[in-house]
């Protein structure tokens, strides 16, 4: 099975779907009532960096890390092309020392990160070290509670019965990858010492989409609305393709 490595130029290629448009524009706006003033973030796993751009248009300074130049490449060019720009750094994650010594952030972002990992908990854990004091954590992660929907909607019912009670699944670009609850997130958080802010669905109408299928010509501006609004209430948001949960540090 291929990681995710393998699979980038595809994923780059999709970065203008339906599916892909729906995710980036849903964790910019539940970000975006959590964040205000000028901040520091690092963006852990930025890729392209749709969010790490649009926090530095709003004032953060922003650090992108990314094991991949040309992803990297992207976010430089398209930084610039923004009118601002984001310190890139290519580095492999958990090893970030070497890159950003003792940086601490007041928000750290892990968007498309965890899935991929094979302790999902540690990767937790060296996110947190990043934290400043009081600083916030944004990550996104597959909802294993709604694994079986995607397939389900799709009828294709085989797919269906087997994920109920999967805890890994294999993505629509041919890479295998994890799911996890909640609760188990949660739980994490807490006993790394962090309080949930707030929690969000992120693509409940529009995941059973086909993964190519490019944005509406007309009717996008009300697609992102629905699914805005789905992502913030039950019982819409638990069927979240992903979930994106914002926890501070305490006190």
């Amino acid at each position: 099975m291929p990681g995710f490595a393998d699979a980038e130029h595809l994923w780059a290629q999709r970065l203008g779907t339906l599916r892909n448009t729906v995710r980036q524009e849903l964790i910019s706006r539940q970000l975006a009532e959590h964040v205000s003033g000028a901040l520091t973030v690092l963006d852990v796993a930025c890729g392209q960096g749709t969010q790490a751009i649009r926090l530095a248009r709003s004032g953060c300074r922003v650090v992108g890390v990314d094991r991949s130049p040309q992803l990297l490449a992207m976010l430089v060019a398209g930084a610039a092309a923004a009118g601002t720009s984001v310190e890139a750094i290519e580095a492999e994650f958990p090893a970030l020392e070497p890159s950003l010594a003792e940086r601490t952030f007041d928000l750290v972002c892990a968007h498309g990160l965890l899935m991929y990992l094979d302790d999902a908990r540690a990767a937790l854990a060296t996110l947190v070290e990043r934290l400043a004091e009081r600083g916030l954590l944004s990550v996104t992660f597959r909802n294993r509670a709604a694994l079986a929907f995607r397939p389900g909607i799709r009828q294709q019912w085989d797919a269906a019965l087997a994920a109920f009670e999967a805890t890994t699944y294999v993505n629509e670009l041919g890479v295998a990858a994890g799911a996890h609850s909640l609760d188990e997130m949660t739980a994490w958080l807490d006993e790394l010492g962090l309080e949930v802010q707030a929690w969000y669905g992120v693509r409940v109408f529009s995941d059973a989409a086909p993964a190519d299928a490019p944005p509406p010509v007309d009717g996008l501006a009300a697609l992102l609305e629905a699914e805005f609004q789905a992502g913030r209430r039950d019982p819409y948001r638990q069927l979240g393709a992903q979930l994106h949960v914002l926890a501070r540090r305490r006190a």
